[in-house]
């Protein structure tokens, strides 16, 4: 399990591990970039700090199967 986990790391450290690396940079700054207006959003509104964290994180999160549906791997 633990050379598996490690293999994968590698492979997506240098490039190897999706058929378009771009492609899953891209999407990663878009749930980025989505978590962080969520944030900013939820504690402009009045919400605790620590509930907007919360919130945000949690959509988020589940922003991310949807944004790397069509991924493919090498």
């Amino acid at each position: 399990m633990w050379g598996m986990g490690k293999s994968s790391i590698n492979l997506f450290f240098h490039g190897r591990l999706f058929a378009d690396p771009k492609l899953v940079l891209r999407q990663l700054a878009v749930g980025i970039v989505a978590t962080a207006i969520l944030l900013t959003v939820v504690a402009k509104l009045g919400a605790p700090l620590w509930l907007a964290a919360l919130l945000a994180g949690f959509l988020g999160g589940a922003l991310q199967p949807y944004l790397f549906k069509d991924l493919r791997y090498r």
